[in-house]
Parts: C-alpha cells; structure tokens; sequence
C-alpha cells in the first residue's frame, strides 16, 4: 500500500536551517509529482511547494527563496530544504501525492521556530 513516511522536524531558532525528508513506497514514485503542505494551529493546512515527475517544481510566495523542494527517484524521497525560518513557519509539515483518484498524506512531522 502507499506509505509517505516524513522526518527531519524539530526545534531550531529563527533565521536557521532544516532538512525534512518523505520516504515514499507502495507506487513508481518516479512516475508521480509530489509536494510539502503545512498545518499551523488554529489554521488550514496549506500549500508549502510541489515538484512533477519531471522536476518541476512551484512553491508559496511565503517560503520562495527560503524553501526548496527536490527529489530523489533512486531512493523514492522527496525533501524540503529549508532557510531562514521564521516563526510563522512553525506547524506540522506533511508530504502528499495524488494518485489516480486519491490524496495520499504523511503522518506529518513537527517543525518549531522559536528561541
């Protein structure tokens, strides 16, 4: 079955630097675009950034130049580099794919900016 199994979350301070990472099996990840979404308290989930089987990728105004989402078709893993965090980036991070006529989900993992 589809797994997306997330890590790489924790606590950092402003203006620091974190990697997540999805590990994704039970479908040809390579075949298959991929994003980061994220969920702040009280908030609605939202989109952080997406990359196609291609390569292509798109992300929030909010995290543009900050964040980058890439991929690695050998090892079936997507990654969120992120920059200069702030704050407001603090929430919980989920990977997802679209696949036929289902959303996949992560169970998410916690990222905290704060000093």
């Amino acid at each position: 079955q589809v797994q997306l199994v997330e890590s790489g979350g924790g606590l950092v301070q402003p203006g620091g630097s974190l990697r997540l990472s999805c590990a994704a099996s039970g479908f040809t990840f390579s075949s298959y675009a991929m994003g980061w979404y994220r969920q702040a308290p009280g908030k609605e989930r939202e989109l952080v950034a997406t990359i196609s089987s291609a390569g292509g990728t798109n992300s929030a105004d909010s995290v543009k130049g900050r964040f980058t989402i890439s991929r690695d078709n050998a090892k079936n893993t997507v990654y969120l580099q992120m920059h200069s965090l702030k704050p407001e980036d603090t929430a919980v991070y989920y990977c997802h794919t679209f696949l036929g006529l289902f959303h996949y989900w992560g169970q998410g993992t916690q990222v905290t900016v704060s000093s």
